[in-house]
């Protein structure tokens, strides 16, 4: 589209229109023909402000204030600006870059993460959000992609950046991510992997397997008993006993990815990353189990651009790593042979402040892998209202201890609640200091759902406005702290 001059969007002509109450986001003045047009914080919310006349000007959705017509930051409005401005609008990582995905659980968090990113040669996937993590908070993954998509429009986000649907385990969810725009789909088929059967005794596993078709078990022997596979320089053999396990743990599992890939994926008219999630099972992934799935879906056509196994150790949330690391990067040396043989990238979930193994992924790895952070941002949320709002602080923190125990349902962690030090012995300029406390910042990781939306006896949330109110008012505080937090990621894993 031919960009020249017109009557250029400005501050003076803003304020003049609208009064005092008015932000303007700088990066995002656009002109496109006879329009000019940015991102504005007004009455509380991000509206698209735009002056001039022609196509563009007409079609956004608004009303007109003065000289300038102001349009809600609405789904309707966001897709008419990925069809002017393409680069707000989510791809695939088609060329397989290095990438981070950067969960937003606020619809805050995407300008400080641009901000860590620039000058970094990294793909990054603003949008990543899960179905418990939508239920948790009452968003929609439209929403999730929205924000973000306006987020890059104001901090002058060119590149391309992904939007995953993330530990997806339905077909109709998966379905409604790919409608809404997901460029990125994470299967998750855990309610199909047997956690059962790791702990069979050798009598045991041979029963559970001898129940199975023999049509099955035939099939599946022909193919791989006591096969040899070189991959690499390590050679490994898919033992009977092996093959007995991963075929009653992942043969129902590998239908559904198979299922998924053919229903849903291969189908789509653009290109989709597709990735398969095995992590979310009651033992690490075994080597001999990796290959198995990824011959699996070799011989079915199955083609994934990433694949989580569940490494050794604990991956908790919000913390760093819990485990050997001597054991870890030999485990990862296996897994990270299997991914590069047959083709894909390597995935490694939760990996929020996993700073001690943030360099050995980077010297095993020598090929582009991907890291999924999330509930990170919410931390360095909790960390602006320390600093900023300590008595806000404080009442967040006495509610989230009342509904810890809630929270563990959903969230596997090993959290001392004894050890963390009582709010009364703590002042207000050391509260930031609970943000540094690995049992702090579990409690508060895993209890932002109920943080969020609990409600007092009048139906009125209890903290929401007053933590987004903040976090407003301290938009670029917010950012820094978050871009500094990232930054550690980013140079850790030297994605540079």
């Amino acid at each position: 589209m031919e960009v020249y001059a017109t009557k250029r969007l400005t501050m003076a002509a803003l304020q003049d229109s609208l009064g005092e109450d008015v932000y303007l986001y700088p990066l995002s003045v656009t002109d496109l023909g006879q329009c000019s047009i940015a991102l504005i914080r007004f009455e509380g919310a991000r509206h698209l402000a735009a002056i001039g006349s022609g196509p563009i000007y007409d079609e956004f959705d608004g009303l007109v204030k003065g000289s300038i017509k102001v349009c809600p930051a609405t789904y309707a409005n966001r897709l008419t600006l990925n069809r002017y401005l393409p680069h707000t609008a989510p791809v695939a990582n088609t060329k397989n870059r290095a990438s981070i995905g950067l969960g937003d659980r606020l619809g805050e968090a995407t300008g400080g993460h641009i901000k860590a990113l620039a000058d970094r040669d990294v793909y990054p996937i603003f949008a990543q959000q899960s179905i418990r993590e939508l239920g948790f908070t009452h968003r929609t993954f439209c929403d999730v992609i929205d924000s973000a998509a306006w987020a890059v429009f104001a901090h002058g986000w060119t590149a391309a950046w992904g939007a995953d649907g993330d530990h997806l385990k339905k077909e109709g969810d998966i379905a409604n991510a790919l409608r809404d725009g997901a460029t990125m789909i994470t299967l998750d088929s855990s309610d199909l992997i047997d956690n059962t059967v790791a702990s069979l005794d050798g009598d045991g596993l041979a029963a559970r397997y001898a129940a199975l078709d023999p049509a099955l078990r035939s099939g599946y022997e022909a193919l791989y008993r006591d096969k040899e596979y070189q991959i690499g320089e390590v050679s490994i053999t898919l033992d009977y006993d092996s093959l007995m396990r991963d075929i009653l743990i992942y043969d129902k599992a590998l239908d559904f990815m198979q299922s998924i890939w053919e229903r849903q994926i291969k189908r789509q008219q653009r290109p989709i990353d597709f990735e398969i999630s095995i992590d979310e099972t009651a033992t690490p992934t075994d080597p001999k189990s990796h290959l198995f799935i990824a011959l699996e879906l070799k011989r079915r056509h199955v083609v994934v651009s990433t694949l989580a196994p569940r490494f050794i150790g604990e991956f908790q949330k919000g913390i760093d790593y819990k485990g050997d690391l001597a054991l870890f990067e030999a485990d990862l040396v296996l897994h990270d042979a299997i991914a590069k043989h047959f083709g894909y990238r390597l995935s490694i979930h939760s990996g929020s402040d996993k700073f001690s193994i943030f360099p050995i992924l980077a010297r095993v790895i020598a090929s582009p892998f991907h890291v999924k952070t999330a509930g990170t941002n919410w931390l360095e949320a909790m960390r602006l209202v320390a600093l900023k709002d300590p008595g806000l602080y404080r009442r967040m923190h006495e509610h989230a201890l009342k509904r810890f125990g809630d929270a563990t349902a959903f969230y596997h962690v090993t959290t001392d609640l004894g050890a963390i030090k009582a709010l009364g012995e703590v002042s207000d300029e050391a509260l930031v200091s609970y943000l540094d406390d690995d049992n702090a910042r579990q409690l508060l990781h895993i209890t932002y759902g109920y943080l969020l939306l609990d409600e007092d006896g009048h139906g009125k949330r209890l903290f929401y406005d007053e933590f987004f109110g903040l976090l407003q008012r301290e938009e670029s505080l917010y950012q820094s702290l978050l871009a500094s937090h990232i930054k550690t990621h980013l140079d850790l894993l030297s994605f540079t």
